[in-house]
């Protein structure tokens, strides 16, 4: 949670005195509690106590990826955030709702149903929902273009193109671009030397362009404006 004073001696001094079992007694601590561990004193007392009253209104990605769910990182995060809306919502769902989340593929959603499964988990997302911390998430407006609604995977090396330039553009028209395939996939672009990626479209019958096609389509963003 980037909590500005919270370090490695600090956090050691709190768990060792057993103020903090989990991370959400992180909340219920007061200044006198760590003004009374070694080298604090009350001023930094004060300032750690407002650093964690601070962290509470966090977006919620920031608080999915501290929860320290296997596979999930920052990006990964913020796409569930996206998606579901709701700290609740994403403990709720099921393996196929979570893999209709770009770039969620079957592994990181097995990790992240497993993960709120455990009973200790649940309740350290209760406490956490009692102390206030942020549980909900408002998505981001995203611009419109001839490309938006349609999700992109680009696998294999483009001619012109690198990976990078084509997903900003694709971005840039409204589109969005993931990191596997799924049945939520419209097009896959494939380059030289296109892996597993491309055999999975084809399993799942989705449209393989290439990088024709894409500029083709990018062209057309052009003159729709």
């Amino acid at each position: 949670m980037n909590i500005d004073g919270l370090g490695d001696a600090l956090i050691d001094q709190l768990v060792d005195s057993g103020l903090v079992k989990s991370v959400a007694d992180l909340y219920d601590l007061t200044e006198s509690q760590i003004a009374g561990l070694e080298r604090m004193g009350s001023k930094s007392a004060a300032n750690v106590i407002r650093n964690i009253d601070r962290s509470r209104y966090l977006p919620l990605p920031r608080v999915i990826t501290a929860l320290g769910i296997r596979f999930v990182g920052e990006r990964t995060a913020e796409l569930i955030a996206e998606h579901f809306g709701s700290m609740e919502k994403i403990a709720a769902a099921t393996l196929d709702e979570l893999q209709q989340v770009t770039e969620v593929g079957p592994r990181v959603a097995e990790s992240i149903v497993a993960f709120f499964k455990e009973q200790h988990n649940r309740e350290l997302l209760e406490r956490l929902k009692a102390a206030n911390v942020s549980f909900e998430y408002t998505v981001k407006e995203r611009g419109e273009g001839s490309l938006t609604g349609m999700i992109f995977v680009l696998t294999g090396t483009l001619p012109t193109l690198s990976r990078e330039e084509a997903k900003a553009r694709i971005e840039a028209a409204g589109g969005k671009v993931a990191g596997t395939v799924s049945k939520k996939t419209s097009f896959v672009v494939a380059g030289d030397d296109a892996g597993s990626k491309l055999d999975k479209a084809k399993s799942l019958k989705i449209i393989v362009i290439g990088e024709p096609e894409l500029l083709a389509m990018l062209d057309q963003e052009k003159d729709d404006r």
